[in-house]
């Protein structure tokens, strides 16, 4: 056994993932209230997709149930669908199936055994970074850089809920993870085409992560140049030593499973609404449908307020009663990790840290656009699409982990610990304004 898990070797790093995983189940299980365990949760959307599916429909077949609220459904032509992207339901059909139906299915509890696989697989990226000599980053630090990640971020309240919006970034991260660690290198060209088709039809936004294997197939690529860097620095040394026919054909294997994924995708969206590009959230019956006819789903019309929530969300502090809330529009996000202050101050920026830092920023772009801040929320859910990045940004950047550092870890984990127990749980913590108008505190 001793040799098996000898330092380096892919057993132990597969047993510390697992032990990782087992840990953030537990934390994630304890810290659960009691009905996510024992009820399906009230927003079952891809339980019900699921449904649909397994008696050959693309629709409900029914009004939505009254348990739902009528929350996020779209209404076209008579009948009612689910809009949100449909993997996780995918996911959910062989349960739906063995429970024999939505409202059998404890759905929410599902997330929580599904939770604690992206905080596994960071850890296996982050140590193919420091066994590729990316990162300078030991093996502990990046088993505690995971389990930061897994309760240091918003990803930790977003694991508790179990409801539609929020199991979509549980399988996102999970996604994006897995995605990363057969990006690195591009070894694995096939495998992480797949993960990007999963993830275009889980959360759209995170199929931009596709840009950082090409940037590793590219370096992948380059022809041996004895006495020069391992990587260019100018445009004409990327020119001359760019094996192109290697390059193609590493995104050709790359390419061809997202194209599948992608035409199954179109296929759903046509038969159901009559177009490609529509997965059904224009016809969304909610209250702010106006505003997505007017500007649309993304638009610059939006980044301001995004930002707002994103940098500038604070607590309100009330005098009278003295209390403390915190807006459903959620806290900014340096608030809730503040670790991620560091980015900012990057010591070594070689090609990793470019590669995965662009491709954090682009998928954080489009996040900025979109007609929703992410409301309702403890803090900037949204950040789920593109943490595990950052927590590999901050694994090659150079940064130093001081006192300073793991002292705002460790506030980190309080906060969201805080917010995993609270949210939706402990209503006078928080201010909500069914409007969505109300992002700062009044006068």
């Amino acid at each position: 056994m001793a040799g098996r898990l000898a330092p380096d070797s892919a057993q132990r790093r597969l047993a510390l993932a697992l032990a990782i995983w087992a840990a953030c189940t537990a934390v994630y299980f304890a810290s659960a209230p009691r009905q996510r365990l024992t009820e399906h949760t009230s927003f079952n959307h891809y339980a019900l997709l699921a449904d649909g599916w397994l008696h050959g429909r693309l629709d409900l077949g029914h009004p939505p149930p009254a348990y739902a609220q009528n929350n996020d459904f779209a209404q076209y032509q008579g009948k009612w669908f689910i809009s949100f992207p449909p993997f996780p339901a995918l996911l959910l059909a062989p349960l739906v199936k063995l429970a024999g139906s939505p409202e059998n299915l404890r759905d929410g509890q599902v997330w929580l055994w599904v939770a604690g696989v992206a905080p596994a697989l960071l850890f296996l990226v982050l140590e193919k970074l420091r066994r590729t000599g990316r990162s300078e980053r030991d093996e502990a630090t990046n088993a505690v850089l995971a389990l930061t990640f897994a309760v240091g971020t918003v990803y930790f309240f977003t694991a508790e809920q179990g409801t539609v919006w929020f199991a979509g970034h549980v399988v996102g991260a999970s996604l994006a993870a897995g995605y990363l660690l057969a990006a690195l290198d591009a070894d694995r060209p096939v495998v992480a085409g797949l993960l990007i088709g999963a993830l275009y039809a889980t959360r759209p936004p995170m199929a931009m992560l596709a840009l950082f294997f090409g940037l590793e197939a590219a370096r992948r690529s380059l022809r041996p140049a004895p006495g020069a860097p391992d990587v260019p620095d100018d445009l004409g040394g990327w020119v001359r030593r760019l094996d192109l026919g290697a390059l193609a054909r590493r995104l050709v294997a790359f390419a061809l499973p997202i194209a599948l994924v992608v035409a199954a995708m179109f296929w759903h969206n046509h038969a159901r609404f009559g177009r490609v590009g529509e997965y059904g959230h224009n016809y969304l019956t909610v209250g702010w449908h106006a505003r997505i006819e007017k500007w649309g789903l993304f638009s610059y019309h939006y980044l301001a307020r995004n930002l707002g929530v994103m940098l500038t969300s604070l607590p309100y502090v009330e005098r009278a009663p003295l209390r403390v809330q915190i807006n459903t529009h959620g806290l900014a996000l340096w608030l809730t990790t503040p670790i991620y202050l560091w980015l900012l101050w990057p010591r070594r920026k070689g090609f990793a840290f470019v590669a995965l830092a662009v491709t954090a920023a682009l998928v954080a772009g489009a996040d900025l656009l979109y007609q929703n801040s992410g409301w309702r929320q403890f803090g900037y859910r949204f950040s789920n699409d593109y943490a595990v990045l950052l927590f590999c940004v901050l694994a090659v950047g150079g940064y130093r982990f001081g006192k300073a550092f793991w002292g705002a870890a460790l506030v980190g984990v309080a906060i969201n610990a805080f917010g995993a127990l609270t949210f939706d749980r402990a209503e006078r913590f928080y201010f909500e304004d069914a409007s969505q108008r109300t992002l700062y505190q009044p006068d």
